[in-house]
């Protein structure tokens, strides 16, 4: 039976498979510049969750939330090579139409397979671009690629490096000479907890609008790692 259907379905033209692969490379570019926009957006409200523990002296939540922006700017910038290489990937496709016209297939292209398999490293389109290996493989555009995940993993030890290094030029840029106190402060903060001193009623009543403080933290954090996934 199922030769008998292979048989009465229409075998897929190469220059609309062409066409199709582009459609879709297009709309995941536009799925990614939304997700920029996204991120861009979020990246506000958590500038000014700095600036505000900043002038608490808070340098624990300061630097958390630096951190989730150093992490959220280094996403976007993959998103824009991510786009990038899939506007590559669509004009050697492109170019691949006046082969297939002539030879009636799709050739291979060592610069497609290449661009592809580094797309599939990339967390945000991996999903979509395997799929993508998965069709072009099949009508003979690249060669089946096998993911090494241990690349993967070295190149997450090497970016977590990077973002300790960059929290500092963020803090600084955000909050200024603020930020620049923020180690002294805390310093000045641990020596005062040293003290047992008894609790008074103001200092209960700023331990709770702490809480709350930190709350709100937890959600911007959780808020800016969401729109980056």
């Amino acid at each position: 039976m199922e030769k008998v259907m292979n048989i009465i379905k229409p075998k897929s033209n190469p220059q609309q498979q062409l066409r199709d692969w582009q459609r879709r490379l297009r709309q995941e570019c536009r799925n990614i510049e939304r997700q920029i926009r996204d991120i861009q957006r979020e990246e506000k409200s958590v500038q000014k969750a700095i600036r505000d523990a900043a002038k608490r002296n808070d340098i624990g939540s300061a630097k958390a939330l630096a951190k989730e922006i150093v992490r959220s700017r280094k996403t976007v910038n993959r998103l824009y090579e991510n786009k990038a290489q899939m506007n590559s990937i669509s004009m050697h496709l492109g170019e691949s139409v006046a082969i297939a016209r002539t030879v009636g297939h799709l050739s291979k292209s060592a610069e497609v397979m290449k661009l592809v398999n580094n797309l599939m490293k990339a967390p945000e389109v991996a999903a979509t671009m395997q799929e993508f290996s998965k069709e072009m493989t099949k009508a003979g555009v690249i060669e089946e690629f096998v993911n090494d995940a241990l690349d993967n993993a070295l190149d997450s030890e090497d970016i977590e490096d990077e973002i300790e290094e960059e929290v500092d030029k963020v803090l600084t840029a955000i909050a200024g000479e603020t930020a620049a106190q923020l180690p002294e402060a805390a310093r000045k903060e641990k020596v005062k907890q040293s003290v047992g001193t008894a609790r008074t009623a103001e200092e209960e009543e700023a331990i709770a609008e702490g809480v709350d403080d930190e709350q709100e933290l937890e959600e911007l954090r959780a808020r800016l790692a969401k729109v980056r996934s």
